[in-house]
């Protein structure tokens, strides 16, 4: 098994999403015609002596120190709208949790992963693509675009329903997809049961979250019990495995130690590193959390 350290992949080939400027907690973004000015906690350098103070924004999301925060909107923003990134069409809807409903620099991840499924299947071979915590689907249709079968889970109706919007957006409302409302673990353990195998895996897990039917979900605690019930599903000649992470607590090196207990037995390569996003206005790279994957060689 080769094992590649830790590197950064930067989503730069957007047309319809620009990251404008960032400094001080907060980062200012075209998604399409509008622009939108959020908290990010990552962002904890200065903006720029010199820099004039941000103008021409159309929303800005105002944090509460009790908690959460709230919009305000200078224009009119229609409830949503939608940007392109290649072939590929996605719903923006600025939610009261300051989301969009997507995460642009996961496009360096659709474009890798949418090269091994289109590659597999120039050699007549069938893909079957597991995404769990799938949120709004960016990633599910990539890769159905691509040609594979997926399977969609998230434990929120309302974002499997985004999902589904996304793919007939794109093109792809016919497109082989399941649609499922449930927890991730409880459902890998029924596919077990089913004797359902896939050829590759993409998964988001949040620090915290709850399941279909309350149950508690954190990271540190339930991701190895989850990727080691994963692995009983994958298919004899499994394609890839993605795992995606937002949050500080984990470092690519734990992500590769994880897909290095995982998979070390089924060779292949395994990298990680950061994923970020080009700040337009001086160069910088804001980093958008981290990554893992294994791939078969």
């Amino acid at each position: 098994m080769q094992i590649s350290r830790p590197g950064l992949i930067v989503a730069d080939r957007w047309q319809d999403y620009q990251l404008l400027d960032c400094g001080d907690g907060m980062k200012m973004e075209r998604w399409g015609p509008h622009t939108l000015v959020r908290p990010d906690p990552q962002i904890i350098w200065p903006r720029s002596a010199g820099t004039r103070k941000w103008e021409g924004w159309d929303g800005f999301y105002h944090r509460s120190e009790r908690g959460g925060g709230k919009w305000e909107f200078r224009t009119r923003l229609p409830d949503h709208w939608t940007i392109r990134y290649g072939a590929l069409t996605f719903k923006i809807h600025p939610t009261s949790f300051k989301h969009t409903g997507l995460f642009p620099e996961q496009a360096v991840n659709w474009e890798w992963f949418a090269g091994k499924i289109k590659a597999a299947r120039a050699t007549g071979r069938e893909v079957s693509v597991l995404n769990l915590f799938g949120y709004t689907g960016a990633a599910t249709v990539a890769a159905a675009h691509a040609g594979a079968t997926v399977c969609h889970v998230d434990a929120a109706e309302g974002m499997v329903k985004w999902c589904r919007e996304n793919a007939a957006l794109s093109g792809l409302a016919a497109a082989p997809v399941r649609y499922i409302v449930d927890d991730c673990l409880k459902f890998v353990r029924r596919e077990i049961k089913r004797g359902r195998r896939y050829d590759a895996v993409i998964m988001d897990p949040p620090t915290y979250g709850r399941g279909s039917t309350g149950e508690m979900w954190r990271l540190e605690d339930h991701l190895w019990e989850l990727l080691s019930e994963t692995r009983n599903i994958l298919s004899d000649r499994p394609l890839f495995f993605l795992i995606n992470a937002y949050t500080a607590r984990l470092s690519p090196s734990v992500i590769l130690n994880l897909l290095g207990a995982l998979l070390g037995g089924q060779g292949g390569r395994i990298s990680g590193g950061e994923v970020g996003l080009p700040v337009q206005r001086d160069g910088l790279i804001l980093p958008c959390g981290v990554y893992g994957r294994w791939e078969a060689q």
